[in-house]
Parts: structure tokens; sequence; C-alpha cells
């Protein structure tokens, strides 16, 4: 029986790598729905060859040429954000990948969940913005939730067999970024072309931007709080230049366990899709001598402000965390619109986690309208520093 996958965002990086594992095992995997915001030629390109039950296109204003460049094939489309959450109750679906960028991937991924559907989790944002809504609806619907980012599914990886065992530490391992090394007068002009040379990974230009701030370390704090049932403390950051080590647990007798490999998203999505199983992969293989010295430092803390900011975001618990998150994407978009500098990023998101209204148990509701009320208080900040 081949498994029926959801792609939320198949036309990123993660998206685009998933494809290139259903095209490697399709033997093995199904696409039943392709879904992107606006890049409607590749979101084409990809319905043509994989032939999904469904596609939607979330930007509404690139329905037509999507509707009429599939017309001749047995294909459905659908245009809007509330048409890709409703999608996710298609009986046809075993599992989802939800790729998708930022806040975006938070309703469509509880849809998911509510109907049943696995979990192939791509987007952090998801576990920042409402860790909690999202792990209890999980645990009530019996629902595994895989992780897809190279840290945690290390960790995941790591933690097979260890019922039993619990975590003393997990070590998050961060490459350091285009970065890494520099002080904070030496990222007072920084472009965003600089920001957007990453020494190790591809990836899309937000993720790329968070690495540069080391604001996607924070947020994968968050996530791995949520994933793996551990305390703030018990998670540390660790850079580690070769991105060879993907992550690392620590149990309460000192032995630590790790995954290691060459810098590549399709093996923890492979892993998502076959899980428990794993299959074969045409991937480079890592060799050892090629790597003579593998080596891990502190984070810089006091240049890179970012990671810090997390865990105040997670430390004070609530809502917190999804007002840090909807400055960080208003500032990273500013950012790579050249609104704002590199610097101002930290600056912005602080003032509004002080700023923002603090819930300390908040409803689906109140997620939303705190993300659209620091998405609005993010752009006066930067309407004011123009002024």
């Amino acid at each position: 029986m081949k498994k029926h996958i959801a792609i939320l965002g198949s036309t990123g990086s993660i998206g685009v790598q998933a494809l290139n594992v259903v095209r490697n095992h399709s033997d093995l995997f199904e696409v039943e729905v392709l879904t992107a915001h606006s890049n409607y030629e590749k979101l084409i390109q990809q319905a043509i060859e994989f032939k999904p039950n469904t596609v939607v296109i979330t930007n509404k204003n690139y329905y037509s040429k999507v509707q009429e460049a599939l017309s001749s094939y047995d294909i459905k489309v659908f245009a809007g954000d509330k048409s890709m959450v409703d999608v996710m109750e298609m009986s046809d679906i075993d599992m989802v990948l939800t790729a998708v960028v930022g806040f975006a991937g938070l309703r469509p991924t509880l849809r998911a969940i509510e109907y049943g559907k696995t979990i192939a989790l791509a987007n952090k944002e998801t576990m920042v913005v409402a860790g909690k809504l999202v792990t209890d609806l999980a645990a009530k619907k019996n629902v595994p939730i895989l992780p897809v980012d190279s840290e945690h599914s290390a960790i995941f990886q790591s933690l097979t067999g260890e019922t039993f065992n619990p975590i003393e530490r997990i070590f998050l391992t961060a490459s350091g970024g285009p970065f890494l090394g520099r002080k904070t007068d030496d990222l007072r002009n920084v472009t965003v072309s600089d920001a957007l040379k990453h020494p190790n990974w591809v990836m899309g230009k937000k993720v790329t931007i968070d690495s540069a701030t080391l604001m996607n370390k924070g947020l994968e704090v968050i996530e791995a709080k949520w994933l793996f049932n551990v305390k703030p403390e018990q998670i540390e950051v660790v850079v580690h230049p070769q991105s060879i080590v993907h992550s690392l647990v620590e149990f309460k007798d000192g032995s630590i366990k790790a995954q290691l490999g060459l810098p590549s998203m399709e093996l923890p999505i492979q892993y998502a899709f076959s899980y428990p199983m794993r299959l074969s992969s045409m991937l480079p293989k890592f060799e050892f001598i090629n790597y003579p010295q593998l080596s891990f430092l502190q984070p810089d803390r006091d240049t890179f402000r970012c990671l810090d900011l997390a865990y105040k975001a997670i430390n004070k618990g609530g809502n917190m965390s999804c007002i840090m998150n909807a400055a960080n994407e208003i500032a990273v978009q500013s950012f790579i619109d050249e609104k704002i500098s590199f610097l101002d990023i930290p600056v912005m998101i602080n003032d509004m986690m002080d700023k923002g209204f603090f819930i300390s148990e908040p409803t689906l509701d109140d997620l939303m309208e705190t993300d659209f009320e620091i998405r609005m208080k993010s752009q006066q900040w930067i309407d004011n520093k123009h002024n």
C-alpha cells in the first residue's frame, strides 16, 4: 500500500526535496495534495508530473492560471488559505508534510491532526506559536508528529529505543551561519546578499536569515521543548561549523547519542516519510577522512541576541512565543525588503515582546489575535523608524 502524502509548500526548498524523495521511491509514496503560495508556474509543473488529486494556490490572484493549465488533467484546483486548511479533511491523505513558512502553517496542521493525519513537521513556527495546543491535540487524537528539521530529526533518531531512559540534556547544533565570528560592529552594514550566503545549507530566504541571526536556533529550542517534553534549561545550543553532527542527546548516565551525516534535508524528510523503516538513498555518503576535525563552540549571545529572546519567550510562556514569532516574521521580511538593518531585527523583536499584550493561557483565537496585533505594531515600528 502506497502512503498518500499532502505537501504543504511544495515549491519551496523542503517541498522540492520532498518530491525528490517521492520520485526516488514512487513505489512507496504518492502525492495526494500539493500547495503553494505564489509560485504558480512551479506548482503547475509539479502537478503535471506527480498528478495529485488536488492542488491549492493560496494566492488567489493566480487561481485562473493554475486552473487553466491543469484543466485537461484530472486534478482539482482550489485557491486561498482556507482551502489549504479545508483539504486537510480529505480521507485519502495519510501524511501531511507541513513545509509552508511561518505562522501560515498552524491552522492546516491543526486541521490535519483533528482528522487523524500523521504530521511530518518542517514548519517549526507551528510549535513555537502553539506548542501546547498542537501537542495536546495530537495526544488526544493519537497522531504522531515526526520532526523533519535536521536537528529535531537527529534528536528523534537518537531517542529511538530509549523509551525508559529520561533525557538529561539536548544539544542543538548550529552552523553559526554566514557571520560566525563576527562582532556587532562588523554587522552594521551587512546586506541581504551577505546574510543569504549560508556556508552549509540551501534553504529559503526566511530560514536563511533566521540562521544568520541565530533566531532559527531559538525557534528550534522552543520546538524541541514541545516535541520532546523537556524544560528549556535542558536544551543547550552549541555552534558546530561543519554541520555534520545534527544534534545530540545526553542521558542520565552521561551517555550521549548523536546523528551524523552530510548536510541534506532529503535524509530527514525521507526518514519521516518511511518511519520506522529506513530506505536506500542516492545521497552522497559521509567519509570521516574528509572531516579530520569536528569542532564545537559556544554561541556568541551578545552579538546574536535572538537566541536569548527565544529563551526569554519560552520561559515566560503563554502567548510570548507567538509575539516573538510574529515580530520576527515582519522583521526578517523588512530586512529582506531593505527597510531595516540586520541589527534592527533583535531590537524590534525585543520591543514587541515588551509591549505585546501577554496572555498566560491562550486559546487558538487568542493566538490568531496576537499574531495580527503584533504584525500591525511591528509595521508601525518600521514606519516610525523612517519618519
